[in-house]
């Protein structure tokens, strides 16, 4: 063999030492970035479910799959270069855009509790908006586009997290490490959230068993829990979906206030979580987390009451007249 065919080779297996140790550092780099952003990630899960209840078993899979698709793409088409380029040229306006998600997710959380409460001055609100149903297609449309909305700003916190849990390095392992996570991510986040709204199915498919022996009526039993449990539970998750848009939209304005200097909230919620914890020290990591959600939450909800009226009043009527002025 040739000593230049061997130098080759030994080149070869060179870069293919590199490129197995990039791959391994790309996938530490996202597990821990992915680890750091996992509140977000549960959020997100928590989120999602509650714009399937209320249609049919059918169409719940095809939902699920739209805005999955339009979640990918928020990701990887929008934020991830998005992001990128911030981090190099604008690094200060990360905070502010922050900022506006954060106040929209109140918003749209803020909509459902008033939606719950007062629903005949809710539905006066929607008409003001102009998103009354018209019928089960336009619902549909609706919610997938209200879905991949609040997915943009959930994931936007995402992708902000990761991107600062990754160490300066090269563009393009920052770009791949990113990719990474929000495909990883999305995967994960949706393939829960169909495994959750399918769940009752596979009830039904276990309750049919005809197994006579001990464990077939034990998978009878649990597919009758199932079918039963369910509906209870995404109505649960629908309400903790909510909750969470609330404390992770006000988590997100109280963290950029605080990097502007106005801490006295932020500051005041953390003395609270303290003192509580201090109170009960045998769970009070568990305790402090729960008081920060609460703080967190009733000033998101603070914050999205008084952006009603301002959507409804201000903003909309704004929209539609610039809408109005294209036509013309």
């Amino acid at each position: 063999m040739s000593i230049g065919l061997i130098a080759l080779l030994d080149d070869v297996v060179s870069l293919a030492k590199v490129a197995a140790a990039s791959l391994d550092d790309v996938a530490g780099q996202a597990a821990k970035a992915g680890a750091k952003a996992a509140g977000v990630v549960i959020d997100d899960a928590a989120v999602t479910p509650r714009y399937v209840v209320g249609f049919t078993a059918a169409r719940e899979l095809p939902i699920v799959g739209k805005i999955a698709v339009g979640s990918l793409r928020n990701k990887l088409l929008f934020l991830l270069p998005a992001a990128l380029a911030l981090s190099l040229f604008a690094p200060w306006a990360i905070t502010p855009l922050l900022m506006l998600g954060g106040a929209y997710l109140c918003y749209e959380g803020a909509e459902k509790v008033f939606e719950a409460t007062f629903p005949h001055r809710a539905h006066t609100h929607e008409a003001h908006l102009g998103t009354v149903v018209g019928n089960a297609q336009t619902l549909e449309d609706q919610k997938v586009s209200s879905a991949i909305k609040t997915d943009f700003i959930l994931s936007a916190e995402i992708m902000a997290i990761t991107l600062a849990a990754v160490p300066e390095g090269s563009f393009l392992m920052r770009a791949v490490v990113l990719a990474v996570v929000a495909v990883g991510i999305t995967a994960a986040v949706y393939g829960g959230v169909a495994l959750i709204v399918k769940a009752d199915d596979v009830g039904v498919a276990l309750a049919r068993s005809r197994s006579a022996s001990a464990f077939g009526g034990l998978t009878r039993a649990i597919g009758r829990g199932l079918v039963r449990g369910m509906p209870v539970f995404l109505k649960l998750l629908a309400v903790v979906g909510t909750a969470a848009m609330i404390w992770v939209g006000g988590g997100i304005i109280l963290h950029g206030l605080e990097e502007y200097g106005l801490r006295l909230i932020g500051d005041l919620i953390h003395h609270a979580a303290e003192v509580v914890s201090h109170a009960l020290p045998a769970v009070a990591g568990a305790i402090e987390w729960l008081v920060t959600a609460a703080g967190s939450g009733i000033f998101g909800l603070l914050v999205g009451a008084v952006l009603i009226p301002v959507t409804e009043f201000v903003l909309a009527p704004l929209w539609k007249s610039l809408k109005g002025h294209r036509r013309s």
